[in-house]
């Protein structure tokens, strides 16, 4: 019988530790970037960031908490950590293009403000926060060390593979009675969902935050040209 764990708290000494190391690593990075371990450590982290969704698989099922309605990497961090491994091992500009945007619009979210109840050092908090770390790592690293900064026509192009994204998930959500991407239901713990107003609005407020979002992160490179 597994021993009882207090309940994650935000901003708890637990979650203001992986913020700290959170930092610490892509100070790391940055430096490496600079060396000859340059490849390497991306490619380490583009591995680990892969094999999430599969370790995570693993540990949910061994620990009780894998089901149909929670399986399937669907979930906006999930495409945005996918997208991000591949970023990392390949430098494809359309998967930096998803990081970048999907990572510092979504998924720094989620490690600002988790909705997570497993505390340290139950496997899923680790699993939770190295996706919620790595991914806006990487989201910033592709643009700054790596230097695959978005093309023209960013926004056009991430918005639609992200409304076409929302699409999907809608008839899975319909289809299975799950709740990816929140779409149904709000996360319990406080986040931005809870300023976008009440069920089912709150998804269109959500894709037009979105556009918002994509078009204030873009700016700083809206006026660069292009590397030939």
């Amino acid at each position: 019988m597994q021993a009882m764990l207090p309940a994650f708290h935000p901003y708890g000494p637990s979650h203001k530790a992986v913020l700290v190391i959170t930092l610490a690593v892509f100070i790391v990075l940055l430096l490496l970037s600079r060396t000859r371990w340059a490849e390497l450590s991306q490619r380490v982290l583009g591995t680990i960031l892969l094999a999430l969704y599969p370790v995570g698989l693993t540990v949910h099922a061994l620990y009780g908490s894998l089901s149909v309605l929670t399986a399937l990497p669907l979930q906006f961090c999930d495409i945005a950590t996918l997208a991000a491994g591949i970023a990392l091992w390949t430098r494809r500009p359309f998967f930096c293009e998803v990081v970048y945007f999907f990572g510092i619009a979504g998924t720094l979210q989620g490690l600002l403000t988790p909705a997570l109840i497993y505390e340290f050092p139950d496997p899923r908090f680790i699993l939770f926060f190295i996706m919620h770390g790595g991914v806006p790592i990487t989201a910033i690293y592709v643009v700054t060390a790596m230097g695959v900064r978005p093309r023209p026509g960013a926004v056009l192009r991430v918005m639609g593979f992200s409304v076409a994204w929302y699409a999907v998930i809608a008839v899975v959500n319909y289809a299975l009675g799950a709740n990816y991407a929140f779409q149904c239901a709000k996360p319990v713990q406080a986040s931005l969902f809870d300023q976008l107003g009440p069920w089912p609005w709150y998804n269109l407020s959500t894709i037009g935050l979105g556009l918002v979002f994509y078009s204030i992160l873009y700016l700083p490179f809206a006026f660069r040209k292009a590397r030939p």
